[in-house]
């Protein structure tokens, strides 16, 4: 793009590409805490204290534990598809915290546009 074209679309294009990464940052952020299996682990040491303190019954927490295990093999699933994906693209990012097991989540958008947003924000609801 050239100089001219660049300023004449700055008041346009700037808040346009801020938001854009915006929306970026904020859906890398939910899909990092959506493949979080601590999340899980945790839910599964309050059912079983649930349990424990007579809340709810064997059926029920078999039932919810079942539930929550089926998930947690699914995150599992998931973050071996990234890391499959990741070490076949020589492109990729490293990730930003080398000690963490997880895998940076893939960028759903690629392309800049005015409708990037909104194309972001219905995978993330259809997901």
């Amino acid at each position: 793009m050239d100089p001219v074209t660049t300023i004449l679309t700055l008041p346009v294009g700037g808040p346009l590409r801020a938001l854009t990464w915006l929306a970026r940052q904020i859906a890398n952020a939910a899909t990092q805490q959506l493949l979080d299996p601590t999340r899980i682990e945790a839910a599964l040491i309050a059912l079983e204290r649930r349990l424990e303190d007579g809340q709810i019954d064997e059926a029920t927490f078999e039932a919810e534990e079942a539930l929550l295990l089926e998930e947690l093999a699914e995150i599992g699933e998931l973050r071996a598809a990234e890391a499959r994906a990741a070490s076949e693209d020589p492109d990729a990012e490293p990730d930003a915290e080398p000690d963490s097991v997880s895998e940076a989540a893939p960028d759903p958008v690629e392309a800049d546009g005015p409708d990037t947003v909104a194309r972001e924000a219905d995978e993330w609801t259809l997901a």
